[in-house]
């Protein structure tokens, strides 16, 4: 088992979206929710600490709340939500160049891609100490109902007798999913996975 040094908040692992004061982002905001998590977690390297203003070992609600702020117009809420790793990556590659950091990549891998592609990538990233950003929109299986239509970041895997199981963060909790019963989402339009990749790493 492998999992990430997550930040709290008041107890809560990560942020929780349903503490939103603002209509739109308490509805509509998981995307950048998850960008303002990653950038975070990131700003722990000193070569990216710009990515954040406050102090990413210690994450207060006031502070939390504020840099969500600033996240919002890169990667606000709409209509059919951030329903593409595109529409994604386009607003969090954008903060990163206004935040003036440089060394970070993004690409995404498309849900249409091969569960084991995405079990690659997680153990990859995983191990390189950096979450995954997950979409998933329809899933034909009801135990992923709350998951549907979403962002969350992927922060830990464990492996036995051939499953793999990730730990997905969101709503200020983690849940250990098997990721290829979540891959596998038996619907036509499919969401995927954002990896990040560092220069120099």
């Amino acid at each position: 088992m492998k999992e990430l040094d997550y930040f709290t908040v008041d107890r809560a692992l990560g942020w929780n979206q349903n503490w939103f004061p603002d209509w739109s982002m308490y509805d509509g905001g998981c995307a950048a929710v998850t960008a303002c998590d990653l950038c975070i977690l990131l700003a722990r390297l000193p070569r990216f600490a710009a990515l954040y203003p406050g102090d990413p070992f210690h994450v207060t609600r006031e502070d939390y709340l504020a840099f969500s702020q600033e996240m919002k117009p890169y990667l606000h809420p709409r209509w059919q939500g951030i329903d593409t790793l595109e529409l994604y990556l386009s607003g969090l590659t954008a903060y990163w160049r206004d935040a003036g950091v440089s060394g970070l990549r993004g690409k995404g891998l498309p849900g249409s891609a091969s569960w084991t592609q995405a079990r690659e990538l997680v153990r990859a990233q995983i191990d390189a100490g950096i979450p995954t950003p997950c979409l998933l929109l329809y899933h034909r299986n009801p135990i992923f109902r709350d998951f549907q239509w979403h962002w969350f970041n992927l922060a830990g895997y464990e492996e036995f007798d051939g499953d793999f199981l990730v730990r997905a963060v969101t709503y200020g909790t983690d849940f250990w999913l098997d990721l290829r019963e979540l891959w596998n989402t038996g619907r036509r339009r499919k969401g995927g996975l954002i990896q990040i990749e560092m220069e120099g790493a």
